[in-house]
């Protein structure tokens, strides 16, 4: 029988899913309709869309985890089917890295040749960009399957337990190596095209603040919002990749309280920043608010 606290965390993790799998489904709803009615959908529309799809996926597997962590099911089913999560992870980030460029193409203006450039290829570039992650991520989980499945094999015994006798071969420094540069790409994509976007707002907004009137201030509010929902965007990511490697080092027991919120942080990902786009995307929100005001009237 559990614990209260981890009957408490079981509860939370519960929640966490069917709030990640509505938003997600919510994005993927809305663009689908539009593209049943518009018969197009436009390049952000299809990122979104995308990103959604793989959140959602992301959020079934992290569900799974919690469950592993919680010996509620055997602890072998997730090792022994890692590479799953590998190319769900891998994609999001990925459409994530991608998402951050095309809003900063889109939004930022910067007098340098190569960004002009990407500015007015970004639209016609993301199904390009879309299929190379999909490519990238599949020869990724197929040619590192065996060495990610070590690797997380050994940290997932040592933690289930603590008289293994289980003989598991170490990875070298050069496998280990070229692990973490393939997932530090999407991160360092993003974190660049991120702080550049942020800058961009920021002075813009700075150069904005004596006017007090007018559709200027409008604006003004309208930068902050997006300054705003950036940057808890960007804590959710730098989250999402400092708690798991945490769990690598094994600093915190299993079931420690630490190390189920560093997980339930990880696990607020998918879902936390989809409720963010959802509330910083007009259509999104308009939609949103039609399906609240329409179950209302039905009630």
């Amino acid at each position: 029988m559990l614990e209260t606290y981890l009957f408490v965390y079981l509860l939370s993790a519960v929640i966490q899913l069917l709030v990640g799998v509505l938003a997600n489904g919510i994005i993927v709803v809305v663009n689908g309709t539009g593209l049943i009615k518009q018969r197009k959908m436009i390049p952000l529309d299809l990122l979104l869309s995308c990103l959604a799809i793989s959140r959602i996926c992301l959020q079934l597997v992290i569900f799974c985890i919690n469950l592993n962590v919680l010996s509620l099911t055997e602890f072998t089913i997730f090792p022994d089917n890692f590479a799953i999560f590998t190319f769900v992870n891998e994609l999001g980030l990925w459409f994530a890295a991608w998402l951050s460029v095309f809003y900063c193409a889109k939004i930022a203006c910067i007098a340098h040749p190569l960004f002009f450039w990407l500015k007015m290829r970004i639209a016609k570039l993301v199904p390009w960009l879309i299929f190379g992650s999909l490519l990238y991520a599949s020869i990724i989980s197929v040619l590192h399957s065996k060495h990610t499945r070590i690797l997380f094999q050994k940290i997932w015994l040592d933690l289930f337990s603590n008289n293994t006798t289980a003989q598991i071969r170490e990875l070298s420094v050069l496998q280990r190596s070229f692990l973490v540069i393939e997932f530090s790409l999407p991160f360092l994509i993003f974190l660049f095209s991120t702080l550049l976007l942020i800058f961009f707002l920021g002075r813009h907004t700075w150069q904005m603040r004596n006017t007090v009137t007018g559709t200027r201030n409008a604006s003004m509010r309208i930068h902050i919002s997006a300054l705003l929902s950036i940057l808890s965007f960007l804590v959710l990511y730098l989250a999402y990749y400092v708690m798991p490697a945490l769990f690598f080092s094994q600093i915190f027991k299993l079931r420690n309280p630490i190390f189920l919120f560093c997980l339930f942080v990880v696990g607020s990902y998918p879902g936390g920043h989809s409720v963010i786009l959802i509330l910083g995307n007009p259509k999104l929100k308009q939609n949103v608010k039609k399906t609240l005001l329409h179950s209302k009237y039905c009630q």
